[in-house]
């Protein structure tokens, strides 16, 4: 940076114009053209460099649809670098509020470092001028009164976007995968007819046993493009931060989880997840579950409720999937061993594929069920039950039976359990408060001393914290268990849907099994007890 002359000795002055659109003041006919708002501005910073012959414009800074607030503006960045490198003498706007809305750039800019650069700040409508004394009490009023205003708007927008959010309304400028903005009502989402049957496939995928990553691996072999590709295909812009061009971006595991859990699949609005530290900084945090916006049957689903709930409760039995594959085995996470209750690995010989006890893999030896079983021997094993299971049921009568047994699901009386349970604990969270306020009296009478209360108060916070954690973790118990209700709740719609099976899938065992138990061989009879645990008894 070279030494700049001073002011006074300069014939001419180097002056810069500042303009900048604001949200309210918004008027294009084009997106190409300048909004009459910016004309105006130029126009009165031209004529008040005309009334000065020491003033010389240099250059123009313009930006348009962007916020005064903090110094996300390609043209003020480029301005103060200008600025910094001594090229600009004096800097003039409409008004300060047109340079920034934020007291901190304000005060970094206008009140220290322009003036370590030897740079005049002028603001026309508000009298803004850092050359005349006594001006600055008045640029930080103003400084102020503007940042006042952006607290104020921020809060507004906010509030506003909360009404529409509790109203069902749809506040995103684009649509999950599978759905898009109507073109009728921006606040509303319809089903995209080519994306939606992607959507479907997935979730029935899924059923059928393939994991996150082998649906992944399907989809790309297929020549599917990912949501973001889709997108940009369709002419949404979205900002997407890769490293690899956009035709690149593949579909990933993570895509596909966030798709399997996404409840707006069914028909439900689940928003307000995340929000940005403040107005004036910008970083996404996320909020807590319990401050989410939630509002049911908003739209067309593209998933209905019965195949959603099954994907959630495969998702916690799940086990991995093989890796050459990629998908999940029939009987994985149903599997296990009658002696230890432990899970049955699957492991593959020259041969043959067979199930062993997890207690018994290499290095272990804790369990007495040491023989394998061959799988395709208990896959013939469980499809003759499952098909002796329909001929039992198989007519009106069964069937009627099984109606009524079933209006008290076995789920019934865990779930009772568990709202009990926490009951009691909410009772007790209710009794240490109870006795926080006793201490309080206490210390006030002088019976405990402030030490004595402030270790006491220490202990009943951590108590607190522990009795929620229990509340919390029973919610999601009861949840999952409800769940699990709904669907095995109508076991009438299973058995009409097969008379005779002649070849089992993920889809049917998970339909009927909840869990198969595999005891030890009898060497002497060389047979073993197996017992299954049906979703319906």
């Amino acid at each position: 940076m070279y030494e700049m002359e001073s002011v006074e000795e300069k014939k001419y002055l180097r002056v810069a114009i500042y303009l900048r659109l604001s949200d309210e003041d918004k008027d294009k006919a084009n997106k190409l053209d300048d909004s009459e708002s910016i004309k105006n501005q130029r126009n009165l910073l031209l004529e008040e460099i005309e009334k000065r012959p020491e003033f010389m414009l240099v250059d123009e800074y313009c930006d348009e649809d962007l916020s005064g607030a903090g110094t996300f503006r390609p043209e003020f960045e480029r301005l103060i670098r200008d600025c910094e490198n001594g090229k600009i003498d004096v800097i003039l706007c409409k008004s300060q509020s047109r340079f920034s809305r934020d007291m901190e750039v304000v005060e970094k800019y206008i009140h220290n470092k322009f003036i370590e650069w030897n740079i005049r700040f002028i603001g026309l409508a508000d009298n803004a001028d850092t050359n005349v004394e006594g001006n600055k009490k008045s640029r930080q009023i103003n400084g102020l009164v503007n940042e006042w205003y952006l607290e104020d708007t921020s809060n507004n927008i906010r509030s506003a976007f909360q009404a529409k959010m509790k109203q069902g309304e749809f506040i995103s400028p684009f649509a999950s995968f599978g759905y898009e903005v109507s073109k009728e009502d921006n606040n509303k989402i319809v089903v995209d007819p080519i994306a939606s049957e992607i959507v479907k496939d997935i979730f029935d995928l899924y059923l059928k046993g393939m994991g996150f990553t082998g649906i992944a691996k399907y989809l790309n072999e297929k020549k599917i493009p990912s949501p973001s590709l889709y997108k940009y295909q369709k002419g949404i812009k979205l900002n997407v931060i890769s490293n690899r061009p956009r035709e690149q971006i593949k579909w990933s595991t993570n895509a596909i989880k966030t798709i399997l859990t996404n409840e707006l699949y069914v028909g439900h609005l689940i928003q307000g997840k995340r929000t940005t530290v403040s107005y004036k900084n910008h970083k996404i945090k996320k909020k807590n579950e319990k401050d989410w916006v939630r509002k049911e049957n908003t739209h067309e689903a593209i998933i209905d409720s019965e195949t959603f709930n099954k994907v959630q409760i495969a998702m916690k039995e799940r086990t991995k999937p093989m890796k050459s594959t990629g998908v999940v085995h029939n009987f994985s996470g149903k599997v296990f061993c009658l002696e230890c209750k432990r899970y049955m690995r699957k492991k593959n010989s020259k041969l043959h594929e067979y199930l062993v006890c997890s207690n018994n893999r290499d290095g272990y030896d804790d369990c007495i069920n040491k023989s394998s079983i061959r799988y395709d021997v208990l896959e013939n094993i469980v499809l003759e039950a499952i098909n002796k299971k329909i001929q039992m049921y198989y007519d009106e009568v069964s069937l009627s039976k099984i109606e009524t047994k079933n209006k008290k699901s076995r789920f019934s009386d865990k779930i009772k359990s568990l709202e009990n349970q926490k009951l009691e604990t909410i009772k007790k969270v209710s009794e240490t408060r109870k006795y926080l306020k006793s201490l309080y009296e206490d210390k006030v009478n002088g019976i405990i001393t402030a030490e004595q209360f402030k270790e006491l108060v220490s202990d009943y916070n951590s108590n607190e914290s522990i009795y929620n954690g229990q509340i919390k973790s029973i919610d999601n118990e009861i949840e999952f268990y409800k769940k699990k209700e709904i669907a095995t709740n109508d076991n009438k719609k299973i058995f009409s849907k097969y008379k005779t099976l002649e070849s089992l899938n993920r889809v049917i065992i998970d339909e009927f099994i909840d869990k198969i138990y595999i005891g030890k061989l009898n060497e002497e009879t060389n047979t073993r007890d197996i017992q299954i645990k049906w979703n319906f008894e």
